[in-house]
């Protein structure tokens, strides 16, 4: 199992995110290519090599013609430039979904509707290549599992267009809620609201380095110049060195009166808020009335989100919920050779020991139609050659 540690001791924000990724070894080209499909122009993207202090990194630069600039956007604005472009589906709701967050955040500081929200820094060009950009490069990474470190916020002032705000400033105070942060005395905003908002999205947990192989290390670097430490966040790719345990969060509700179309959208809305899981079990509740009990998993620190979704998205008056542990497989995809081409499969195994194939249920269906095949007939298919191909290691 692949994953991305984020080491936040300087904080976090959307330049430093996309320096990092680049840094670690994703292709700059891939991601300028995937950019230039959105509807934004007059600006320019660059990557350089910078010192900060004794070490290195990558700083990327967003080169804005003076006729691009725009004052301000609002969501709706934003939402049509994102969904412009011919980005993969998943980067662009990834991306839509970290807009809305900081949204959602500017709408609870300034006491206003979300569609009233008209952002200014978050609005500009450079802050929209920055989010996007950062998406398309952790997509085009891969990796199974993000995890990041407690984050650095930094004290002091902000100046920006809202005037001069305490650092944190208060739209990244509303989207720092759940996550662990702390201030190690610097006098300087380090997170920024498109930082948190991206690694809030990403993360599973905020926790100390876990248990891992190190494969690689990138360094994203950021705007300010810091003499008592290197402004850089870290980013270590590895492979998971033992047994994938963690400890999640079990939310549930019995739901008796709610129209059954409804569960698609809320089980899809609960996944876009990072839930690891989502079910239902029908059960029969007082007088013997059937019901639905709609189950979630979700890391501990996205509680409060899911149980606000259930409350919000639901008919049900009230949640519960209990944290467990859970142990998982470690999990690999291969590209293996059959009669219909390269299919994906997914490979189990606990202690390095394999357990499990499993082809991508999406290309065994894709293949069917095509072939006019019975999906079982190609599901065993693929299983054969991969046990053929694979078996051996």
């Amino acid at each position: 199992m692949k994953i991305a540690y984020f080491d936040c001791r300087s904080g976090i924000s959307g330049d430093m995110i996309l320096g990092a990724l680049v840094d670690l070894g994703v292709d700059f080209k891939a991601i300028q290519k995937g950019l230039k499909t959105l509807p934004l122009k007059g600006y320019e993207l660059k990557s350089r090599r910078v010192k900060r202090g004794a070490m290195g990194g990558t700083k990327i630069d967003v080169l804005v013609k003076p006729s691009a600039h725009t004052h301000s956007r609002n969501i709706g604005d934003i939402q049509k430039i994102v969904q412009g472009s011919k980005l993969p589906r998943k980067v662009i709701t990834q991306s839509l979904e970290i807009f809305e967050r900081i949204a959602r955040a500017e709408a609870r500081v300034h006491r206003i509707r979300i569609d009233k929200v008209h952002f200014h820094e978050v609005g500009a060009v450079d802050s929209i290549i920055d989010v996007v950009g950062g998406v398309l490069a952790l997509e085009l990474l891969a990796v199974d599992r993000v995890l990041a470190s407690p984050i650095n916020t930094g004290e002091g002032t902000v100046a920006c267009d809202h005037g001069i705000l305490p650092v944190p400033a208060p739209a990244t105070l509303e989207l720092l809620k759940g996550i662990p942060c702390y201030s190690s005395g610097v006098p300087k905003e380090l997170a920024t609201p498109t930082g948190v908002a991206m690694i809030g999205v990403w993360a599973e947990n905020f926790q100390s380095l876990p248990l891992m192989t190190i494969l690689k290390t990138g360094y994203g670097s950021g705007t300010h110049i810091i003499k008592s430490q290197a402004n850089l966040l870290r980013i270590l790719l590895g492979e998971d060195a033992g047994r994938a345990g963690e400890r999640v969060t079990l939310i549930e509700t019995n739901i008796d009166d709610m129209n059954p179309e409804f569960y698609e959208h809320v089980m899809e809305t609960l996944f876009s808020a990072g839930a690891l899981d989502v079910f239902f079990t029908p059960i029969l509740m007082k007088k013997n009335r059937p019901a639905v009990k709609l189950s979630t998993l979700v890391p501990p620190h996205r509680r409060a989100e899911a149980e606000r979704i259930l409350l919000t998205h639901t008919s049900t008056y009230g949640v519960r919920s209990c944290e467990m542990d859970r142990l998982v497989l470690e999990r690999e995809k291969h590209q293996v050779k059959t009669p219909y081409g390269k299919v994906a499969v997914k490979v189990g195994k606990l202690d390095g020991n394999r357990i499990h194939f499993s082809p991508e249920y999406e290309d065994c269906r894709k293949i069917a139609k095509i072939k006019g095949l019975p999906i079982k007939v190609v599901y065993d298919t693929i299983a054969r050659c991969a046990e053929q191909e694979l078996g051996g290691e």
